[in-house]
């Protein structure tokens, strides 16, 4: 696979890499790497959340509200 970066892009990339002392390539899998694993949790984590819901289970917002105040002693 090859991918184009605009020149500032990629001129700040091998700056990273450089500094970095590993190769852009290394780089650039790294982060994709870590934002897919993170995309990956995160879709999970708001399917959590989801479930209630789609199970008929809800909280309304003066019961959210209510019971922040409470958690703040507002």
């Amino acid at each position: 696979m090859e991918i184009s970066f605009a020149p500032e892009l990629e001129a700040k990339l091998n700056q990273i890499a450089s500094q970095a002392g590993k190769q852009a390539d290394q780089i650039v899998q790294e982060l994709v790497a870590s934002h897919l694993d993170h995309d990956e949790w995160f879709r999970k984590e708001v399917g959590k959340g989801l479930a209630p819901l789609d199970r008929g289970k809800s909280v309304s917002h003066e019961e959210v509200r209510n019971q922040m105040e409470r958690n703040l002693g507002s």
